[in-house]
């Protein structure tokens, strides 16, 4: 019989993540500190422009010191590595953020690299990464705590369950296979984690309690690559053609919802699933930045 599931949407998740910041940044207010995000923008990407918008727009309705630096595509590497240098001794600035992709140019590793840890709220300077996996305390990437979010908002159970990630990005697979290995509440699980060089993907997404999907793939998995009753997170953010719609495209994930959701027992929505949750944790980390610095 096919299931009605349980649909896991980001926005009540986020404005829940939202809301717990105010008093944070009340408290710091009273002790002078106002959080400081600087973004740095470079290039015309599109799909970069419309993230820094929101991210503009978010961190200023919770009375951030907000700032974007756009820079020209041409702009070269070392101009680039001297305004995080110059970021990371401001002392009014939390948190550094160079929206990815960069251009060809530049090389990403080094620019993440000379943010300053103690201003990584991207969680992905070689320091964070460390620490997370260790289980220490520290900056986790947006979109992968985004998601352990949304399993505590939703009271998923995790412990002893069988997780397996498909993808294994510095940005999302890694990391989530690290935080849910963690011996911890909303973790403690077993993990599998797929990639390109797996073959036969499907016995191992058959074997997942909860299945975390960073393919990069329109709509990579189908029905007969899910367990009955598994619960399914779909991270993937893709445009395809649609000549019928009003823009000419439309947004799906890296799973196929619709021929999905009949027999899963929870699931994201593409949109208005885990991309909401992104920005929220970038925000979460920049307060917690601006903490650490009170501190």
């Amino acid at each position: 019989m096919p299931n009605d599931p349980l649909v896991l949407a980001g926005k009540a998740v986020a404005t829940a993540v939202k809301d717990g910041l105010k008093d944070r940044i009340e408290k710091l207010a009273a002790q002078g500190i106002v959080p400081g995000l600087t973004v740095i923008l470079v290039g015309e990407d599109p799909g970069s422009q419309s993230y820094v918008r929101s991210k503009e727009r978010q961190s200023g309705q919770l009375g951030f010191k907000s700032e974007v630096i756009r820079l020209p595509a041409a702009t070269g590497e070392s101009e680039v590595l001297d305004l995080v240098e110059h970021l990371n001794l401001d002392e009014t600035v939390h948190g550094i953020l160079v929206q990815l992709p960069l251009p060809r140019h530049i090389d990403s590793q080094k620019v993440i690299e000379t943010i300053h840890p103690d201003k990584d709220v991207d969680g992905f300077h070689p320091v964070s990464m460390g620490k997370l996996v260790l289980g220490l305390d520290g900056f986790v990437p947006c979109t992968p705590a985004g998601i352990v979010e949304m399993i505590k908002y939703y009271e998923i159970e995790t412990s002893g369950k069988h997780l397996v990630v498909v993808g294994r990005s510095n940005i999302v697979g890694k990391p989530m296979a690290n935080l849910m290995l963690q011996k911890t509440k909303h973790a403690n699980c077993t993990v599998t984690l797929c990639h390109t060089g797996t073959p036969d993907m499907g016995v191992f997404t058959r074997m997942a309690d909860i299945l975390v999907v960073a393919a990069g793939v329109p709509q990579y998995v189908g029905p007969d690559m899910v367990k009955d009753g598994a619960v399914v997170i779909d991270v993937g953010i893709n445009r395809i053609d649609a000549p019928d719609s009003e823009k000419g495209y439309r947004i799906v994930g890296d799973v196929d919802y619709e021929a999905v959701a009949p027999k899963v027992s929870a699931i994201t929505p593409v949109p208005g699933g885990v991309g909401l949750m992104t920005v929220a944790m970038l925000l979460s980390n920049t307060v917690k930045s601006a903490e650490k610095r009170l501190k």
